[in-house]
């Protein structure tokens, strides 16, 4: 589950499969794992661990609220560091400039990288669709603050909402770049299961005047629905109004500067802590 409570949230069908609903279970009912961390070094411990790319997040954001209360993911970190292992960090809350300290160090190895994401730089939409998420202002400070710290920082401009927040994306992209960030991508909206009747029933309350433009050319990137099931083309879309923002998103990248080239993180400085280690 998470917190955070965005509608628009694909990791919600997951609360499902665990007997709890999509809906307001998903933002209330948070399953945490008491002992990711100590897992996770029994994992990096086994001799039959390569080192490689861990991306921390992706189904939902690994610091939402509880994590102020658990610090489960900063624990993972501290292991991962421990052992070098390269880890990508995505995130849409400032909390993640707290663990500062252990990414920094392992940035500098080329272990670490921090991905923001930026749905708008409008309070009261992020307000209503992304109810407690960090505000778009800190967002742009925690890329202000990783950057400083020598830690990399992409934005991903996700999720992009045709018709809401497709014109927003060359002023998100400038701000960013301006804070910061060197690497951009971004995802349109993807709708689902039940997470597109939510979404249907949030933006007809919220934007009545706009939801069928926004439904309409949700559909037209869907091959004609509101949500397409197909890994190949539903993290980038389909038809002549994908094309329209995917080059949009070229021009205002170049633009801002940004290279959508993510680059490499490295496993070269990968070890297991001796005992000797461990005293240091």
């Amino acid at each position: 589950g998470c917190q955070h409570g965005c509608l628009y949230g694909y990791g919600r069908p997951t609360h499902e499969a665990l007997g709890v609903s999509a809906g307001e279970y998903f933002e209330s009912k948070i399953f945490v794992k008491t002992k990711a961390p100590e897992l996770l070094r029994e994992r990096l411990m086994s001799r039959s661990w390569e080192p490689r790319l861990i991306v921390s997040s992706g189904n939902t954001d690994c610091y939402q609220p509880a994590e102020r209360s658990f610090r489960l993911t900063r624990a993972c970190l501290e292991v991962l560091a421990e052992f070098r292992n390269p880890v990508f960090v995505i995130t849409k809350n400032h909390l993640v400039t707290r663990d500062i300290d252990v990414l920094a160090p392992m940035a500098a190895d080329r272990a670490a990288m921090v991905m923001i994401s930026v749905t708008s730089l409008d309070d009261e939409l992020c307000a209503s669709m992304e109810p407690r998420t960090s505000r778009p202002a800190y967002r742009l400070d925690a890329i202000r603050r990783l950057a400083q710290a020598g830690i990399p920082v992409a934005v991903n401009v996700a999720p992009l909402i045709a018709g809401l927040t497709d014109e927003e994306m060359p002023r998100i992209l400038q701000a960013c770049a301006e804070a910061g960030a060197r690497y951009a991508s971004f995802t349109p909206l993807r709708l689902p299961f039940g997470v597109k009747d939510l979404f249907e029933d949030w933006i007809r309350r919220f934007r009545p005047d706009r939801a069928d433009k926004v439904l309409r050319r949700i559909r037209e990137l869907r091959g004609g629905k509101l949500n397409d099931a197909d890994f190949g083309s539903r993290m980038r879309g389909q038809g002549v109004f994908a094309e329209q923002i995917r080059a949009l998103f070229h021009v205002a990248r170049r633009k801002a500067g940004l290279e959508s080239e993510f680059p490499t993180l490295s496993t070269a400085a990968f070890r297991r802590p001796t005992s000797q280690l461990s005293l240091l």
